[in-house]
């Protein structure tokens, strides 16, 4: 039976709470409305003035042709992280449940690069594909193809996609190794006894069984593609080469640090926040109404 916890009062649970809610209005909320209230700001780039300009910044933002090609850029770049980091994820955990040797090894292995952080990432990445260092940038040039990430502003995304997909993979992996083995492998076997091969096993029963799963990774990837990237892309392209791979997450950046323009600036990071609260609501509105828990 389940023993149900009854607090005498409510001080002891609010003191339990205290230090997450003390860490999420210190990271979270506080550093939020800073960023609302600058968007309604004009400063110079010292902080000595300031004057109140009220929506100004979000429509210079959303008349800026850069910037709609940045959120153009955002909507390639996160589609392509979120599902080939997915795919590629569950690929690797259905065929790394199967039982064959070295099972144990090869898990290990794939969940080692989650532990890399996202420049160091970058960096391997730029080592492997750099145009003249690179091991695989010389040998693709070798073969007689012109590769050269720094000014093929294509060649440059895709670098950047699996770049940030190779990170996410891992993560992606441990929740999807973790569904699987909550399968029970009776039914399994009796779809097998039933004559289902396993690719109709696949479709059938794990991959609606592992429905949940996949909710739960979709929401986490898109946030991830459009906030955690930012230094894989710093390290791997620096927003090039013309802008072909600056995201909105490096745009705030770029106009913030480098322009020193604090309430566009603002602007931006509360429009990003905007959207991804807004495709977060999305997912569960309408997606989660196909998962079967």
């Amino acid at each position: 039976m389940r023993k149900k916890v009854i607090f005498k009062g409510t001080l002891l649970p609010w003191l339990l709470l205290l230090p997450q809610l003390l860490i999420t209005g210190v990271f979270f909320f506080w550093p939020a409305g800073q960023a609302i209230y600058g968007s309604f700001l004009r400063e110079d780039a010292f902080g000595l003035s300031r004057e109140f300009v009220g929506l100004e910044n979000f429509s210079d933002i959303l008349a800026d042709p850069t910037y709609l090609a940045a959120g153009w850029n955002t909507v390639v770049f996160s589609s392509a992280v979120a599902f080939s980091a997915l795919g590629i994820a569950l690929f690797l955990a259905v065929q790394a449940d199967k039982a064959i040797r070295g099972t144990n090894f090869f898990k290990t292995m794939l969940i080692w690069p989650y532990a890399v952080a996202p420049a160091i990432a970058a960096v391997l990445w730029l080592f492997m594909f750099h145009p003249q260092i690179g091991l695989f940038g010389r040998m693709i040039n070798g073969m007689g193809i012109l590769w050269d990430y720094k000014l093929n502003g294509g060649q440059a995304m895709t670098l950047v996609v699996v770049a940030a997909a190779w990170k996410q993979v891992s993560y992606n992996f441990i929740f999807f190794m973790a569904g699987l083995q909550s399968i029970p492998r009776a039914v399994l076997e009796a779809a097998a006894i039933d004559g289902a091969r396993p690719m109709r096993r696949f479709w059938t029963i794990i991959f609606p069984l592992l429905a949940p799963t996949s909710f739960f990774l979709l929401v986490v990837n898109i946030v991830y593609a459009f906030f955690d990237t930012f230094g894989t892309i710093h390290a791997l392209t620096g927003g090039g080469p013309g802008q072909a791979t600056t995201t909105l997450i490096y745009k705030v950046y770029v106009d913030g640090v480098q322009n020193l323009n604090f309430g566009s600036s603002a602007a931006q990071s509360v429009i990003l926040m905007a959207i991804v609260i807004l495709l977060t609501a999305v997912q569960f509105r309408f997606i989660e109404r196909k998962v079967h828990y």
